[in-house]
């Protein structure tokens, strides 16, 4: 491999939009990715819900780049058809202290730009959705569900299209700023070396890891990622709502809870619930079908327990387990690495988010100027 102008690593979701935006503009953009193939980890193992920005508090990133990020994804889902649908959310509340948090979420959703968001009675919410149970609801009709593997496949093909390498089974195992040159030399995990002039790290589950290789103090940055696993369990029969039902926000955004969505066939499903674990594991204890579906008969009423079963998990990168952190997504110059782009802790809404962030680091690498 040939020395190259950027280094992204990481080929999920943000890293392939990165480098198709980046790839436009810049020649000798290279994509490292240590799986044989893009998206194995977090981008192929979530909701795949385009979300409208509600949660997040106001001024943050997520906020801003998820509102700005689904407006782009749903324009970039029409031109490049990847199969889309705006189902609508429902956010319900089973007591009066929750109808306040609605009231409150509504208000950060008014005050975020979000579109559309609404209050709705009981008699409302049973009008639209006859087996869910609440009191209130909070309405949200741009949320909508995609089909991430084909929104994959389409930002690695635009990267590629506009001169961007994408190098499979590649693994960053080290990384060193010249200090005659100012550039960075990469050591693979074959062996291979070769330098850029950029680097950008968007490894994901691995993006402390890389922080780590790249010379930053973790603890000293608070750049600590805790990965946190989310089981999601299908529903066998067919699906008795046909919007994304979700109870009220955990605390501090700590998780949605365990919520009903669909997928583009209209299979229901439930998840994710939250679980730190030490070792990446996507292994399904299927003692949580009980759990499950206790959860899930709060939303929605009539289920069968017996049409409940293990589907898939995923693991998130948290850089805080019990309050709010935003992405971080920073030059790292004045910890002495000119010309090193972090990004932590990119977890949900990071797949909406996923244009807005790559325009977001286009205009930093402008303004480092290299």
């Amino acid at each position: 491999m040939t020395d190259v102008r950027v280094a992204i690593i990481g080929a999920g979701v943000i890293g392939l939009a990165i480098a198709a935006d980046l790839a436009r503009y810049f020649t000798g953009v290279v994509v490292l990715e240590k799986n044989d193939k893009f998206g194995k980890e977090i981008s192929s193992r979530n909701s795949e819900v385009i979300h409208a920005g509600l949660y997040y508090p106001s001024g943050s990133l997520k906020a801003s780049l998820c509102v700005e990020g689904a407006a782009l994804l749903y324009e970039y889902c029409s031109q490049n058809h990847i199969p889309h649908k705006k189902l609508g959310k429902l956010i319900v509340a089973t007591s009066i202290e929750e109808e306040e948090s609605l009231l409150r979420l509504s208000e950060q959703a008014h005050n975020n730009g979000t579109t559309g968001i609404r209050l709705i009675t009981a008699q409302e919410l049973r009008n639209k959705e006859t087996s869910v149970k609440a009191q209130a609801a909070l309405y949200s009709p741009n949320t909508g569900i995609i089909d991430s593997h084909r929104l994959l496949s389409s930002l690695c093909a635009e990267a590629q299209a506009a001169g961007a390498t994408i190098a499979f089974g590649n693994e960053v195992t080290g990384i060193t700023k010249t200090a005659s040159s100012g550039a960075y030399r990469l050591l693979l995990g074959g062996g291979e070396e070769f330098s850029a002039k950029l680097v950008i790290n968007c490894a994901g589950l691995g993006a402390e890891a890389m922080a780590r290789v790249a010379g930053i103090d973790i603890a000293a940055a608070n750049y600590r990622i805790y990965h946190c696993k989310g089981t999601y369990f299908s529903y066998a029969k067919p699906s008795p709502v046909g919007m994304l039902i979700y109870p009220v926000p955990q605390k501090h955004l700590t998780g949605l809870g365990i919520h009903a969505t669909l997928n583009l066939a209209g299979r229901l499903r439930f998840g994710p619930d939250t679980e730190y674990i030490e070792e990446i594991s996507y292994e399904i204890d299927e003692g949580k079908r009980e759990d499950f579906f206790t959860k899930a008969s709060r939303l929605i009423e009539g289920l069968d327990k017996d049409a409940f079963h293990p589907d898939l998990c995923g693991v998130r990168p948290k850089l805080g387990r019990e309050e709010f952190r935003d992405f971080v997504i920073t030059h790292e110059a004045a910890k002495g690495l000119a010309g090193f782009i972090n990004l932590l802790g990119i977890e949900s809404p990071g797949l909406t988010a996923s244009l807005a962030i790559a325009k977001y680091v286009r205009k930093m690498v402008a303004e480092i100027g290299y």
